[in-house]
């Protein structure tokens, strides 16, 4: 960003002594150390250890329902945890310890500090427990605007809970601040005192970018009622700004909103713009020019910004630009360069300071001085609780400032609270430099420093970084992805031939591909191999076998990489595919595609990593060597639910281990298959070492299984077919010179525990995204939910109204969260199971779907026996059995009680608990507080034991060496009494 330079430095100066002056030496209530939470604060600032188990206790504190849970808590975060604490919390912990009958006494003060510290940021509980509060700030000369306190709502019952409470809010407050004195009728003419602010995402469960137009239908449907009401009782309406990925979601709703007839003068309306953001300036030079062509008056609230951690995270999670400044002082120019711009363009825009930064809002005050706008004209907004001298101080003054004035329940202000707290204690925080190290007014009133990042370093061909998934939230991206879907939509039917021995080849039987969610649409056609190819693509194989593996490690890999380049530029194009021919959704499609990517780009360094000559334990007159070399012909059996990455893995891992490969695409995507054969014959493998050999598995395929020279399956699909693939391979045919080496991932019958402490926001949607995405048809899918008994019924209740709200239709629309199932077996046997389920367990929900098509609507299914068939058997749908235990030995025992052992997850706020359940729970993969599917090549490595599988994890630092055959070659260097040196090149 261009460096911002103040015209008005001197009189800025001027104005923040005089603040700082007024402010004297008062400190915010939250820094006084005769205040339980200044002790807190002073604690956390000192030791970043301590303060991060602080924080995630003072999170959790609020859900547990007993002194027991108190005690447990607080032990195992603040004793067992090994950091340095405190003395009176070290007291306070030995205490309980010692004396069982004082435990729950001292377990309830430390419980009410928190639930006190809380009540610091937090105006009320309810509307009426708020009044006397806000009326005080009335009295004492500030304005306030009311928030409701919580994260996105998980259900549309919440969402709709959430509209009501707002109109409840405007009806409450409206009554009483009309009977309030007019004490500042000048700052009242600029911005109303009966003032609201809410997220959008509270008021829409589903709101998501990939469904733009729809979540903004539905968004303006539940807005209107709130800003009707408004408008009648002469109020104002913010709209917060949430992360980034909802930014262009919720902008564009307030402006479609605000084009209506009915709201394009009232009520008065604002939104947030982030000065973190890169690209600040863009969103808000759109606003400025939209309001100017409405000639709309609107107030934008200028913000640093509270996600910034989040946004880093997310980033760097999925490999995406970076959207936040990485320096504070490019933040602070930002915001006053933003503040100056708003400030130009007045009375059109209003312009809301919300910072407690005194540098930023002397600024802000000056440039409107000189501007000659009165005082009113600025709004400058801070959080209740925090910079209560700085607010006083601004007031005494003369100026406006308004209160931003949560108001809710303990257990969702908790998230709230911390947030609070991470900014006191963050060491950019300007109240941490003001209050708590005590830095000179000199120094805090310095220009902000925005000095220009370096550009990006390259990254080292040698790293492997993921395929960044597709950011539906990026306009351009969105819309290339859904032209996509339309324009394959077009090319569907072709023939798509088989490929044998670097030539095309057809045959008189055809397999026709079918939508899904539409049976009678074709995807297309390809032609049934019979054992004449199967002989001839296996023989081409066995021929090349030797100079491929020959070939030198780099000129494969390099064709690796060129696979995976051609991938890329074809990403769009191949996601739109899997939409229409095995029903993924937008963003499921995208995750298949990124993910071969990801596995082209990994074996190719996993390769070159592990392909060279390693020297062993070098002495005088020997060298040791050791390599690795291929194993040969090697039969590829994909399935149909991840068509492309799957298929793309297992393949790419043959190949650039130096193996020829055949093949056989699951029946039921052929046409996927097809289209990663062209990509591979694109790239430029020599003939003979690729063959793609759609056939019948009774027929060519079990051929294929029993020859000889075959030297390794890699097969992923049901336990049933890989247990034969095993029986079979293990059967020494005449002329087999290889013990035929299996790699096979069987599926599993994944749980979840949900402890008794566990953040519900996020165990529900974890737990419907892990057993209804894909609808179910994921090996990692999550069919059962294991709930502490004390959790039980809030989570199904909240389990059920966010199931309540999946939209079950043709993934082609944006709008639908599941799909079709792959066929009308796979549909028939989930209904079987269903009707399973009446009979031996409880229907606690069941939702809707089309009647065309192989649609089954999402199920769940309450007092399931851990022992039942629906317990214990695996089966590919959108199907969930929830089931109650005692405590976490008895989930536990339920979550290891079945043959499979691949996925696992866990949502739980204990630390002994999680530190248990990584122990004890018997799974390939673990997750914990985060859903149980999408596991990211390199990151986390997939494969399970028991049933559900035999071999090491895809995706991981071992598994290419399944493919290969480790050498030792040993020389004796030793010639008439003399040796090289070691290390020493030898001809």
């Amino acid at each position: 960003m261009a460096k911002y330079e103040c015209p008005w430095e001197r009189e800025v100066q001027e104005l923040g002594r005089k603040i700082f002056d007024a402010v004297g030496e008062e400190k915010p209530s939250v820094f006084r150390k005769d205040y339980w939470s200044g002790k807190v604060i002073d604690w956390c600032m000192e030791n970043q250890a301590f303060k991060t188990q602080m924080f995630r206790l003072i999170d959790v504190l609020p859900s547990l329902k007993s002194s027991r849970q108190v005690a447990q808590h607080l032990r195992e975060y603040l004793s067992a945890s090994g950091v340095e604490v405190p003395q009176v919390l070290q007291w306070a912990i030995s205490s309980m310890a010692a004396n069982p009958l004082t435990a729950p006494i001292v377990a309830q003060q430390i419980r009410k500090n928190v639930e006190d510290l809380a009540r610091e940021f937090i105006v009320g509980e309810t509307p009426r427990d708020a009044i006397p509060k806000l009326r005080l700030l009335w009295s004492q000369g500030f304005f306030f605007t009311v928030d409701l306190l919580g994260e996105a709502a998980v259900s549309e019952k919440e969402a709709e809970e959430y509209v009501r409470r707002y109109m409840e809010v405007l009806d409450i407050l409206a009554a009483e601040t009309t009977q309030w004195p007019p004490t500042h009728p000048e700052k009242e003419r600029e911005f109303p005192r009966l003032s609201i602010s809410l997220k959008l995402s509270s008021l829409y469960s589903k709101m998501d970018p990939v469904n733009f137009e729809g979540s903004i239908s539905k968004l303006k449907e539940r807005l209107r009622p709130i800003f009707r009401r408004a408008s009648e009782l002469g109020g104002f309406v913010n709209i917060d700004m949430e992360n980034f990925s909802l930014r262009e979601l919720t902008t564009s709703t307030f402006m479609n909103l605000l084009e209506e007839d009915e709201f394009r003068f009232s009520p008065g309306a604002g939104i947030v713009v982030q000065t973190y953001l890169k690209d600040y300036k863009d969103h808000l030079d759109r606003l400025i020019h939209w309001a100017s062509e409405l000639k709309r008056p609107i107030t934008l609230r200028l913000v640093k910004g509270a996600y910034w951690d989040y946004e880093k995270v997310v980033a760097m999670t999925n490999n995406w630009r970076l959207p936040v400044f990485i320096q504070k002082g490019q933040t602070d120019a930002a915001f006053e360069q933003a503040t100056r711009t708003c400030l130009e363009h007045y009375p059109l825009i209003r312009t809301a300071i919300a910072t407690h930064n005194i540098r930023s809002i002397a600024h802000g005050l000056v440039c409107a001085e000189k501007m000659g706008l009165r005082k009113e004209a600025v709004d400058i907004q801070m959080l209740y609780g925090m910079a209560e001298p700085i607010k006083r101080a601004l007031v005494q003054m003369g100026y406006r400032v308004t209160e931003y004035c949560p108001i809710g329940d303990l257990v969702p202000g908790m998230a709230y609270l911390v947030r609070r707290l991470l900014e006191n204690t963050s060491n950019e925080s300007f109240l941490r430099k003001s209050f708590a190290e005590g830095l000179s007014a000199e120094e805090l009133m310095a220009p902000p420093q925005a000095v220009e990042e370096s550009q990006a370093e390259p990254v080292a061909s040698d790293r492997y970084r993921r395929e960044p998934p597709i950011n539906f939230a990026i306009a351009t991206q969105r819309e290339s992805f859904a032209r996509s879907v339309i324009s394959v939509a077009k090319s569907l039917g072709r023939i798509h031939p088989i490929f044998v021995d670097g030539k095309k080849v057809r045959t008189n039987r055809k397999i026709a591909s079918l939508n899904p969610a539409r049976p009678h649409e074709k995807v297309g056609y390809t032609f049934l191999a019979t054992l004449h190819e199967a002989e001839r693509a296996l023989e081409s194989a066995a021929r090349t076998f030797p100079k491929w593996r020959d070939t030198p490690v780099p000129e494969r890999v390099r064709l690796v990489l060129r696979l995976g380049e051609i991938l890329r530029s074809k990403r769009m194009e191949l996601a739109a595919l899997e939409v229409h021919e095995v029903s993924k959704t937008w963003r499921e499609a995208d995750a298949d595609v990124c993910e071969a990517i990801d596995f082209c780009e990994y074996y190719a360094r996993e390769m070159m990593r592990i392909g060279g000559i390693r020297e062993l334990d070098p002495i005088p007159g020997e060298t040791n060597q050791y390599f690795y070399q291929a194993r040969g012909p090697v039969l590829v059996i994909a399935p149909w639910n991840f068509p492309l990455a799957i298929s793309c893995g297992m393949i790419v891992a043959a190949l650039v281990t130096g193996n020829t490969v055949i093949y056989k695409p699951s029946s039921l995507s052929p046409i996927t298959g097809a289209a990663l054969t062209d990509a591979i014959r694109e790239a430029g493998f020599p003939n003979g070492s690729f063959h793609f050999l759609p056939c019948s598995g009774n027929e060519a395929a079990s051929w294929l299984v029993e020859d000889p020279r075959i030297a390794l399956i890699a097969f992923t699909g049901s336990k049933e077919v890989g247990l034969e693939i095993l029986l079979r391979a293990a059967s020494v045919k005449p002329g087999q010179e290889n013990l035929k080496r299996v790699i096979a991932e069987m599926g599993g019958k994944n749980a979840i525990i949900v402890d008794g402490d566990a953040d519900l926001d996020s165990a529900v949607v974890g737990v419907v995204e892990s057993a209804f995405g894909f609808q179910g048809q994921k090996c990692s899918a999550c069919s059962r939910v294991i709930v502490l008994e004390d959790q039980y019924d809030r989570f199904v209740e909240r389990l059920i109204e966010a199931t309540r709200g999946i939209k079950v239709g043709d993934p082609s629309d944006p709008s639908v969260d599941m799909g079709a199932l792959i066929d009308a077996s796979a549909k028939d046997k989930v209904e079987e199971y269903i009707k399973l389920g009446m009979e031996e367990a409880q229907l606690l929900f069941k939702g809707e779907c089309p009647k065309e098509g192989y649609f089954v609507a999402p199920t769940i299914f309450g007092s399931v026996s851990p022992g039942s068939r629906l317990g214990q058997e695996e089966m590919f749908g959108p199907v969930l059995s929830v089931m109650k235990a005692e405590d976490m030995d008895h989930a536990l025992e339920i979550a290891n009680s079945t043959p499979y052992a691949l996925t696992g997850g866990l949502y739980s706020r204990s630390p002994a608990n999680i530190q248990k359940v990584k122990r004890e729970m018997r799974v390939g993969n673990l997750y914990i507080n985060r859903k149980i599917t999408g596991a990211i090549v390199g990151r986390q490595p997939f494969g399970g034991f028991k049933m559900s599988g035999v071999g090491s994890k895809a995706g991981g630092p071992d598994y290419l060496l399944q493919f290969l055959e480790p050498k030792t070659v040993t020389e004796n260097t030793l010639r008439r009494g003399f040796a090289p040196e070691p290390g020493e090149a030898l001809p």
